[in-house]
């Protein structure tokens, strides 16, 4: 099965729905990246910061302020669903990494990492098979190969699917012992990159069998190498396993691949085996970014945040998702960069998340082609 994207909604440091999405996602805005200050000791790193998603404390935690933004767009369609299949006919799979934590140093005993797709259950209606995955940075990844199993196997005849992560001071912490965050603005690919920056937003597709839409599921790719807790395997074995089970899942030879969007945290350990994995899989000739510099790394939700970038660049026909930050590593990364007023048609895209533990995810989308 193949099935369609027929709906979006989103909300990042790119900005609240679709259409201010892509206008500064094509315009390479960084301006949602925002400096965090009182933390870290002292010191700064930058983060991507949602305009929503504050948790006011109480029940109402941020992530769900997230998800309420993201359905809110494609809250008319959920509901047409709704009357033409019943809301016990319509499941939802959201990936986190986070969910409740920002609530973490109050009261542990709060946390509920079911809360996402609780979230769709509760104030959405959704009554079919609801439940969230997290699998760390890969979570809104593997959630596209959940969601096409309940359509697959007739228990759904359409699904919510996609990711949400809110800010959280634990987890922001978490990343400094690690030493991992970048003081500025995060440099993916370049010689110079020192680290990611974390964000926080929400995306939800609808996602159908079949039916009016513009953009394709072709293929899901899974892999687990468990390399380290923490590290990538430095050849990327993982990743190339991953990009290569998504490609045979589409029955797609790497030819057929216009773009990639690259998980491409800054990090210098990811992007140097991200790298050497894509250049052993497609060569040098496919297009490759990381959107990161404009979302931050949003952790659960990065997965299905950067399917969302690929499908809005799917949907416009033309313009590669753009790299944005300081000259890329042509010895690390050599394939073609698109830049901010790249033209260049696009009609199949590849999208990698990668997570701790070595938990990998690859999707391809594409436009329909009847």
């Amino acid at each position: 099965m193949k099935p369609i994207l027929t709906h979006l909604g989103i909300v990042s440091a790119l900005g609240c729905g679709v259409e201010e999405t892509e206008k500064r996602l094509f315009a390479g805005d960084v301006s949602g990246m925002q400096k965090l200050s009182g933390l870290l000791g002292g010191e700064e790193t930058v983060f991507g910061r949602a305009p929503a998603g504050e948790s006011t404390g109480g029940t109402d935690f941020g992530v769900g302020k997230l998800v309420d933004a993201a359905m809110a767009e494609i809250a008319s369609a959920l509901e047409d669903l709704k009357r033409e299949f019943g809301a016990e006919r319509i499941g939802a799979v959201i990936g986190t990494s986070n969910s409740t934590m920002e609530e973490f140093t109050d009261n542990p005993d709060r946390i509920d990492m079911a809360y996402p797709a609780e979230r769709l259950r509760e104030k959405w209606g959704v009554k079919g098979p609801v439940w969230t995955v997290s699998t760390a940075c890969s979570s809104s990844g593997k959630v596209f190969v959940s969601a096409r199993r309940l359509l697959e196997e007739g228990l759904c005849d359409a699904v919510l699917v996609g990711g949400a992560d809110a800010y959280t001071r634990t987890v922001v912490e978490g990343f400094h012992a690690l030493e991992a965050l970048s003081p500025t603005l995060t440099r993916p690919l370049t010689a110079e990159r020192d680290g990611i920056n974390l964000g926080e937003g929400a995306a939800i597709f609808i996602m159908r069998a079949q039916g009016e839409g513009a953009v394709r599921l072709l293929g899901v790719g899974e892999s687990s190498d468990a390399h380290h807790l923490t590290a990538p395997d430095p050849e990327g074995l993982g990743a190339e396993a991953s990009m290569r089970a998504a490609l045979e899942d589409a029955g797609m030879s790497a030819e057929a691949i216009d773009y990639v969007n690259l998980h491409g945290t800054g990090t210098t350990y990811n992007d140097s085996m991200e790298c050497k994995a894509v250049r052993r899989v497609f060569g040098d000739r496919v297009a490759c970014s990381s959107t990161k510099p404009m979302t931050g790394h949003c952790l659960g939700a990065a997965g299905a945040i950067e399917a969302a970038i690929c499908y809005l660049a799917l949907k416009r026909g033309r313009g590669m998702p753009p790299q944005v930050g300081g000259e890329v590593d042509k010895a690390l990364a050599p394939f073609p960069i698109p830049r901010v007023g790249d033209e260049t048609p696009i009609r199949t895209a590849l999208s990698n998340s990668f997570a701790f533990g070595g938990s990998n995810a690859t999707i391809i989308l594409s436009t329909v082609r009847e």
